[in-house]
């Protein structure tokens, strides 16, 4: 009895969270429905209102993986040579760019470490755009404030997510359509065969990327395999074509932006005034500067401006490639990208952070042997 009225808890305020992004969506603004889903449960577990009653930890995870899930299986089926083509051509400004975002990250944290209270550890685990999911696990490892780095990596999401698409919306306006992906198809028996091939690549997909211990498995297993289904099925002369209709992906944004909001609370807040001061300024100077040299990319190539900003900005896999398939951008790369950026972030930027705070203590240790 519990367990269900828990999950018609969780139904109903994501019925109330759909239903504010549903209303700012009707503004025109692009990822309006994650946007508003995300706004109305940031506002409604900050504010906690009697008739709410919901847990401290926020909407179950599993609901954030099926978003996910959806998204992977979206982008999987855009998934093209096109892709391929683009890193060819393009491979040299790719890997400035991601060696970049890592040097932003590095100044964003120690803006952070210098002008607020945290250690050092804690405010470069922070500040590195390596995923919600998997920083806050290794800053634990390292022995960073686990609590800290999870607050101020969803308040970096946050921001990404409410500013890249109304810089882009202000910058370029509306799309021209208001559809989620060209690849709708009307309902018969034969789609249905596709449908559970994909969703049984996707399936197999997520469970090998999770033991291979890959960020956002549900996400990028799921696309990888649907891709390679849907390129092997091409090769051998039959394409799959599956019943996907466009409120599937509007489903993933309700999912994705309300179990983002849902994990604000009031306390968090409390007696961070400074600290989090400090984080949304070194946040905003990172999103601007990714936003300059994003332009300057697609100056200096042939790559669009809006799939340059949207794979270059320190955001969340999910909502940057959300906002591409709305914004009909090359979605399958911005993916490409965000998943390069948060593998490089990973591997380069943990063990350097511990060998920083190995130096930080030997210079500690100095100053303390020299002053007694």
């Amino acid at each position: 009895m519990k367990e269900n009225s828990e999950f018609l808890q969780f139904v109903f305020f994501m019925a109330v969270c759909g239903a504010c992004g549903f209303l700012f969506s009707l503004t025109g603004i692009p990822v309006g429905w994650m946007i508003g889903t995300l706004l109305s449960a940031a506002f409604l577990t900050i504010t906690s209102p009697k008739w709410l009653k919901m847990p401290h930890t926020g909407i179950p995870n599993h609901w954030l993986l099926i978003g996910q899930g959806i998204l992977g299986i979206e982008l999987g089926m855009k998934l093209n040579d096109s892709v391929f083509t683009i890193f060819k051509e393009n491979w040299l400004i790719v890997t400035m760019m991601l060696f970049l975002s890592i040097l932003f990250a590095l100044l964003s944290g120690l803006i952070l470490w210098k002008y607020s209270r945290l250690d050092m550890l804690t405010s470069f685990f922070a500040s590195a755009p390596g995923g919600l999911s998997a920083m806050p696990s290794m800053a634990e490892e390292a022995g960073a404030n686990t609590g800290m780095v999870s607050i101020i990596q969803t308040m970096r999401i946050f921001i990404v997510v409410l500013s890249i698409p109304l810089l882009l919306f202000m910058w370029i306006g509306s799309p021209v359509q208001d559809t989620v992906s060209p690849a709708v198809y009307s309902f018969n028996f034969e789609d249905l065969a596709g449908t559970a091939v994909f969703l049984l690549a996707a399936w197999l997909g997520s469970y090998t990327f999770k033991l291979l211990k890959f960020p956002a498995p549900w996400l990028i297993g799921v696309m990888i395999s649907v891709g390679l289904v849907k390129s092997i099925s091409s090769a051998a002369g039959y394409d799959f074509s599956a019943w996907w209709p466009h409120e599937f992906i509007i489903l993933s944004q309700l999912l994705i932006g309300a179990s983002i909001g849902s994990r604000f609370h009031k306390r968090m807040f409390i007696g961070l005034k400074e600290t989090l001061f400090i984080s949304f300024l070194s946040t905003t100077g990172l999103v601007l500067a990714m936003f300059f040299c994003a332009y300057l990319v697609s100056a200096a190539t042939d790559l669009p401006f809006i799939t340059s900003v949207l794979a270059f900005a320190p955001g969340g896999i999910a909502e940057m490639t959300t906002a591409a398939i709305v914004f009909h951008a090359d979605s399958a790369f911005v993916a490409a990208v965000q998943v390069l950026r948060i593998v490089a972030v990973c591997m380069i930027l943990p063990p350097f952070f511990k060998f920083l705070h190995v130096l930080e203590c030997k210079k500690k240790k100095q100053s303390q042997a020299s002053a007694s």
